[in-house]
């Protein structure tokens, strides 16, 4: 079962490799990570999704992080309501010929081009993972050259005035 964990932390040296290396001991398979600074100075958050088949492991986990000196705040998030993201670069092989037809398949995803070359293109997506994969699925008949993906970056959201009208985040069901 893919889960949504993150985890605020103060932003020193190895705190990322000893997170990594709490989640390894327990044998959870990294789905992906993204880590950036926060609004205050001196802390960052980072954001998992790992796949997790005992929920015990995971309760373990999140015990051992929170002991750990650098982490602030530790979070489940899946089964909460969220605003998640992520981001796509992808390199596209084209001909000046087929640079409209790849224009018309990016357009309804609300992708924009990034870098123009002979024999590329290069196409910036963001959204949830399951929009990612539909565009790339999309553009693979036309030869992708490269592919970088941030991972998912995710927070609650705030307070709704009608909450039933909110659905939680769903990852790849």
């Amino acid at each position: 079962m893919k889960r949504i964990i993150t985890a605020v932390v103060h932003n020193r040296s190895g705190v990322l490799n000893r997170v990594t290396g709490l989640l390894s001991k327990r044998q959870f398979n990294i789905e992906s990570i993204s880590v950036g600074r926060t609004e205050t100075d001196g802390v960052s958050k980072m954001t998992f999704v790992v796949d997790v088949e005992d929920e015990r492991k995971l309760e373990q986990f999140s015990k051992q992080l929170n002991k750990q000196i650098d982490v602030i705040k530790v979070s489940d998030i899946t089964d909460k309501q969220i605003v998640a993201r992520e981001l796509a670069m992808i390199k596209v092989l084209t001909t000046p010929q087929q640079r409209g037809e790849l224009q018309a398949i990016i357009e309804p995803f609300r992708a924009t081009v990034i870098d123009v070359s002979k024999e590329s293109m290069t196409v910036q997506i963001t959204g949830n993972s399951d929009k990612v994969d539909a565009m790339i699925e999309l553009l693979r008949p036309y030869g992708l050259k490269e592919l970088a993906r941030t991972g998912l970056t995710a927070f609650t959201r705030g307070q709704q005035l009608h909450q039933t009208e909110v659905k939680p985040y769903s990852i790849l069901n």
